[in-house]
């Protein structure tokens, strides 16, 4: 079994639970509020400048051109690929660049983010690409499983947030951390192969206290 396989089975019934959770299951069959979607938008797009951030610090712990090549594509990705999403809602919702610097983070959003850059700093580069993956996978599952809700991708409004998470570009990217994860885990003894479980663990908490956040409008 692969270490990401055995990284999944642990965490199997926190990501379960993302899919009865009102936010997600607002966003799959059109019902969720726009002001919580606009709240998570505006926290999520903070929350993705951190994120860059870390992978940005991969390209400086890597010891091959080939990973730091690898971490610096998905800088790329976040900041031109994934958050343009991101802007074309924030276009839709009316929410201006003035409005995202007067906002702060809230506090399970800053706190999310500072253990993962916490993480990074610390800790391996075998840490650090473990702390980035529960984010990436965990929404790539979140979308596989709305795309098989009838009318879900092709939703006048969240329809194009779906489809941006089950997009090929995504899952290669996902790809990418998840096939990282496991050539870094290798030959790694029980101890340090449990600290990896722990941080995957807890950054899967994380996500659902963002969902909850985000539902609940929590600051």
């Amino acid at each position: 079994m692969r270490f990401t396989e055995n990284l999944y089975e642990n965490v199997k019934e926190i990501w379960t639970s993302y899919y009865s959770h009102p936010f997600i299951k607002g966003i799959g069959d059109g019902t969720l509020d726009l002001d919580k979607f606009k709240f998570y938008m505006i926290q999520d797009y903070l929350y993705l400048l951190d994120y860059a951030k870390i992978y940005a610090l991969g390209v400086v712990k890597a010891d091959t051109e080939e990973v730091m090549q690898g971490f610096s594509s998905m800088v790329d990705n976040i900041l031109n690929g994934e958050m343009s999403i991101h802007r074309s809602y924030m276009k839709r919702l009316g929410i201006t660049k003035e409005e995202i610097k007067n906002t702060k983070q809230s506090l399970p959003n800053l706190s999310y983010t500072h253990y993962m850059l916490s993480v990074s700093h610390v800790g391996s580069l075998a840490e650090l690409s473990t702390s980035l993956l529960s984010c990436m996978w965990s929404y790539l599952e979140i979308g596989k499983h709305l795309s098989k809700i009838p009318g879900a991708t092709e939703n006048e409004f969240y329809g194009e947030w779906v489809r941006g998470y089950i997009s090929k570009e995504y899952e290669e990217a996902t790809q990418w951390i998840i096939d990282l994860v496991d050539i870094l885990s290798k030959d790694m003894n029980a101890k340090d192969l449990n600290k990896l479980t722990e941080i995957f663990i807890t950054t899967s908490k994380y996500e659902y206290m963002f969902w909850d956040m985000s539902y609940n409008k929590e600051s």
